[in-house]
């Protein structure tokens, strides 16, 4: 089930306090860049993180963003612990920007 604008903008404002994101549609989804680089997106209206060395031990499940998808990502899930989001959002943008 493809994600809403309406509803990429409700996860956008919780992420506000985090920094600066930007989306890109793309597919009925939205890719998800922080400070230009690309950490995830919004599928099937989840929030998914790529998967960094830096994160393997953050707890969280991993889960297909699509059918065809050859990779899983982090599914954050819960929005209670921003501290704990802006650590894995921030080391996946480390990690990736290498």
């Amino acid at each position: 089930m493809a994600t809403s604008k309406e509803e990429m903008n409700q996860i956008l404002e919780k992420l506000e306090p985090i920094g600066d994101f930007t989306v890109h549609p793309m597919m009925g989804e939205f890719l998800l860049y922080y400070n230009g680089i690309l950490v995830g997106g919004v599928y099937n209206k989840r929030l998914l993180i790529k998967k960094s060395d830096s994160n393997e031990n953050c707890g969280l499940s991993e889960e297909i963003p699509y059918n065809t998808a050859k990779r899983t990502m982090y599914h954050i899930a819960n929005f209670d612990n921003l501290e704990q989001i802006q650590t894995i959002i921030t080391n996946a943008y480390n990690d990736l920007k290498k």
